[in-house]
């Protein structure tokens, strides 16, 4: 079986089965749990030095940072969805 993997920008990808949400990090709750993942040694940066635009949270626990819009990142993964029906 096959795994889509879901581009979230600068050549950086997840597993799109995986992914249990994509959000804005700008919310009090996502600055919380970007450090809560960063002190159990589950963020992963892949913002390349860029401004963080997106947290994505996968089925794993781990964070994962985008420097990707997150309205840009939900539609590459509502797309990959719509390719699986």
């Amino acid at each position: 079986m096959q795994k889509k993997l879901l581009n979230i920008g600068f050549g950086n990808t997840v597993v799109a089965e995986r992914v249990v949400a994509i959000v804005s990090p700008s919310s009090s709750p996502m600055k919380r749990l970007k450090d809560e993942a960063r002190e159990k040694q589950l963020l992963v940066d892949a913002t390349q030095g860029r401004r963080t635009r997106a947290v994505i949270i996968m089925d794993s626990n781990h964070v994962v940072l985008s420097a990707i819009q997150f309205e840009t990142i939900a539609q590459r993964f509502e797309d990959l969805n719509a390719e699986k029906s």
